[in-house]
């Protein structure tokens, strides 16, 4: 870890001048301006060190091992649709409806609790790192899909698969992002991209594996097959060698136990642009994942079950991963907060998309559909993390995608129940895509405020950084004066 001791060489000695211009002489804990985010380093002495970004190095093995994480996390759980019929086969029958709904309720309780647990994955993340958290959580993702292969009935999946091994993956994949930063800044943008696009691999790819190993090997050795991936999640959590320097106001106490604000930051709802975006995202996504899981039941009652409907799942998938890269690249030459744009961008353009599902007639108008919902859903994604840096620096990140996620937890489970609801009572999902596209449009116009309420911190910020420096000039001319004064009284006197 690199240490803040370099700032021994430049220290100011004891016997300096008072009249040492106002902005070296910073006081300690003061947050410096790095880019658009703002990353806070104590240093002992009196002077703060800025943190320096790898940008590359031992970053780019991170980088790999974060890719593994979002695939193997999203590519078991996207996945799920092959081992809901094999499920089915396990423990009854394809036509029987009651149990189909029990065991669609495995899936979706193991998604859900990936973005439920966030927020408590983010205080584990604070207080023990972000090594500990991810190896501890692939170890438990490990036993709990080990523990699945197990099982003869369903009702233990519920526990086995849906919580122990979903809270398992929530506690892997939360670090992969925050660590991130440690070693980029200028290329985070970038970097999350191509980490985010190894879930679009492997959403793509493991259908297939999974396909074949159900017929040769069977259902539970399928899952020990599985185990691999999270094995070697667990080896890679080990790489995540954190590099940002800890705040001594957490060591400075001499108590064995993290202070509060490690345990419940405070700090990230202070900011009004957090306080808009943690609003903005979950609104939308009460009509964003609603095309996602009915996509293919609409295909089916308006052309058929002879229609391939797996192309439509295919061109999503690898529009979203070339999304990632693409989108994640040109974030990197966005200033600050104005990346917020490109989610702007992506929610309308997917709100639309959703409304143009009911009007296509033709199959080759739903794949034009799904690549540009695709290609935009990458987009959303892989910003994600680096406007979070943005918006609160890297000192509070953690906690601040955690909480993000866990609001994200409601509308993903809430939104496409709404939309089958509404199915079953007109008998068919036109007016439900058509009101799906509305949450996506609505919750990013309420993004569009950010950017403006950053730029009014900012320069609330320097105005009052003007105001400080003016007073202390004042009071130093004051104090020469005052000396000057004295100085003359005191000839004046010997005279």
């Amino acid at each position: 870890m690199p240490e803040a001791n370099t700032a021994g060489k430049d220290e100011v000695p004891a016997g300096e001048p008072a009249g040492e211009p106002a902005e070296e002489r910073r006081p300690e804990g003061e947050k410096e301006e790095n880019g658009d985010s703002k990353v806070v380093v104590q240093a002992p002495g009196p002077e703060e060190v800025e943190f320096v970004h790898p940008e590359g190095g031992w970053g780019w093995i991170v980088m790999l091992a974060a890719m593994w994480c979002n695939g193997s996390v999203f590519g078991i759980q996207n996945a799920f649709g092959i081992l809901f019929l094999s499920l089915l086969r396990e423990f009854g029958s394809e036509n029987d409806e009651d149990l189909r709904f029990r065991t669609a309720w495995v899936g979706s309780l193991s998604m859900g609790m990936i973005f439920f647990c966030s927020p408590i994955v983010s205080v584990f993340t604070d207080v023990l790192g972000c090594r500990i958290t991810a190896v501890g959580g692939a170890a438990v993702g490990l036993v709990g899909l080990l523990a699945s292969s197990f099982v003869t009935s369903l009702g233990p999946m519920y526990f086995t698969y849906g919580i122990v091994f979903a809270c398992g993956c929530s506690f892997a994949y939360q670090p992969s992002l925050v660590i991130l930063g440690h070693y980029f800044k200028k290329r985070l943008g970038l970097v999350n991209g191509i980490v985010t696009a190894g879930s679009s691999i492997f959403t793509i790819t493991l259908p297939f594996l999974l396909s074949g190993l159900l017929e040769k090997v069977g259902l539970q050795n399928t899952m020990r097959v599985l185990c691999i991936l999270m094995f070697v999640l667990m080896l890679a959590g080990f790489t995540y060698k954190p590099l940002l320097p800890v705040k001594s106001s957490n060591t400075s106490t001499g108590s064995h136990c993290p202070p509060m604000n490690r345990i419940f930051n405070i700090n990230i709802w202070k900011s009004l642009g957090y306080r808009i975006w943690a609003f903005g995202i979950p609104a939308a996504l009460y009509g964003y994942f609603v095309p996602y899981v009915h996509l293919m039941k609409h295909v089916e009652e308006r052309f058929g079950p002879d229609a391939s409907k797996e192309v439509l799942l295919m061109c999503i998938g690898i529009t979203s991963g070339v999304g990632r890269l693409i989108f994640g690249r040109v974030a990197d030459y966005v200033n600050g907060v104005n990346k917020v744009y490109l989610q702007v961008t992506s929610f309308f353009v997917i709100g639309l998309m959703s409304m143009m599902i009911p009007l296509c007639h033709i199959f080759g108008g739903l794949i034009a559909v799904c690549l540009l919902m695709g290609l935009f859903d990458g987009c959303f994604i892989c910003i994600m993390a680096p406007i979070a840096f943005e918006l609160v620096g890297a000192e509070d990140v953690s906690q601040a995608i955690g909480f993000l996620l866990g609001l994200m937890s409601v509308p993903m489970t809430v939104g496409p129940p709404i939309a089958g609801f509404l199915r079953d009572r007109l008998g068919n999902y036109d007016v439900a895509f058509y009101l799906a596209g509305i949450p996506p449009i609505i919750g990013g116009a309420v993004l569009c405020l950010i950017p403006w309420v950053e730029a009014r911190r900012k320069n609330r910020e320097k105005e009052e950084a003007l105001s400080r420096d003016q007073e202390v000039n004042q009071k130093m001319i004051e104090h020469e004066k005052a000396q000057g004064d004295t100085q003359c009284k005191t000839g004046e006197s010997v005279l």
